[in-house]
């Protein structure tokens, strides 16, 4: 039965692995010039969120490193995507929100990506994403712990 266990655990992560190489390497395609994944992210979650977030906040919520934050923030705040300030309150903190720039980046950047992953639903069939949603959430939060 163990063997059976890492057998189902191993093609399940292998199947997670092809699907986010290739999600990527299609997402690379079509988003505008010189944005990263890494950016629409980070701009994303901005823009869905409201009020700033700190640099060592947003290293967590995509598990990466303070650093890897940095760079991706350097980068955006050089496009004029978002604004990085000084914290009022804690002058060792830095505070980031989205830019108009940024938003109408994000925006374009969604309107670039929309199509391909219309097309992948479409090609799946709701239900059946609907269906692999919850999966896809737990296991998110079962590597997230």
């Amino acid at each position: 039965m163990n063997d059976d266990r890492n057998s189902l655990a191993i093609a399940l992560f292998s199947e997670v692995l092809t699907a986010d190489q290739m999600v990527r390497a299609r997402l690379s395609k079509v988003l505008p010039k010189g944005m990263e994944i890494s950016h629409f992210s980070v701009l994303n979650h901005l823009a869905g969120n409201v009020g700033e977030r700190t640099p060592a906040q947003l290293a967590e919520t995509f598990h990466v490193t303070r650093g890897a934050m940095t760079n991706t923030l350097s980068k955006l705040e050089w496009a004029g995507y978002i604004h990085i300030r000084p914290d009022w309150d804690d002058a060792r903190r830095k505070m980031v929100a989205i830019s108009p720039a940024g938003r109408q980046a994000r925006d374009q950047a969604v309107g670039s990506i929309t199509p391909l992953i219309n097309q992948v639903v479409e090609k799946l069939g709701d239900e059946r994403v609907r269906e692999a949603l919850p999966i896809l959430r737990e296991l998110r939060r079962q590597l997230g712990s």
